[in-house]
């Protein structure tokens, strides 16, 4: 546990602990993306589908760059919302409260703070963020998953997201957000798999709620 930790701090910037790779099993993605012209109606499909996400919430597994696994409970809720609750012993907590994400560590009582638009996770959770038009497919080996990578040229600094989705019936659009993974600007890469999904359920406001260790107060 003390591995996970010091590696979390060694990345330096928070975006980095969020920073996410291609990881569905079972799924091949080759480094070529396919033309926007005959893959258009897949990109409007799956943003169509995490657009039909109300709520969700799934157990995850993290993967950082040196290959140190964390897992924990993602909680969203959109529009903006979002809490990483990481496994016991590992005493950080990752929230979006819509407008934010704020990374809080108890251990050292720091707390970080940045823009959704300015993150890789923008694309999953900033409902200003135009996917389409920035998103692009790559080929699979499996007809089932599609793996839609979302860069802003105009902002290489906000990194890269390539979000795997696995056609799911029981999902929102008939498409199940697998796995993710995004890439900063200086190329550091950590992959998030999700498993357990559960759509559509009651998730109240105060679940992203947080205490900031630097004070006794509840936000």
């Amino acid at each position: 546990m003390n591995m996970i930790l010091t590696t979390f701090r060694k990345m330096g910037r928070p975006l980095v602990a969020l920073s996410l790779v291609l990881g569905t099993a079972g799924a091949v993605i080759a480094p070529a993306a396919v033309s926007a012209q005959a893959t258009s109606p897949e990109i409007d499909r799956a943003v169509a589908a995490l657009r039909g996400i109300s709520t969700l919430k799934a157990n995850f597994v993290q993967t950082d760059r040196s290959g140190q696994n964390t897992s924990g409970v993602l909680t969203m809720k959109r529009p903006g919302k979002i809490r990483f609750q990481y496994q016991k012993g590992v005493p950080l907590l990752i929230v979006g409260d819509g407008k934010a994400l704020t990374m809080i560590d108890y251990q050292v009582r720091q707390v970080q703070r940045w823009p959704i638009g300015n993150s890789p996770l923008g694309a999953l959770l900033n409902p200003s963020k135009d996917v389409a038009r920035f998103a692009k497919l790559l080929p699979t080996a499996d007809s089932n998953v599609i793996s839609l990578q979302v860069r802003d040229p105009k902002h290489p600094e906000y990194g890269t997201i390539t979000m795997i989705f696995v056609r799911n019936g029981a999902a929102p659009g008939g498409l199940q957000l697998d796995s993710w993974v995004a890439l900063d600007s200086q190329n550091k890469r950590t992959t998030i798999r999700l498993s357990g999904h559960q759509y559509g359920i009651a998730v109240d406001d105060k679940t992203f709620n947080w205490t900031d260790p630097r004070r006794p107060t509840t936000r």
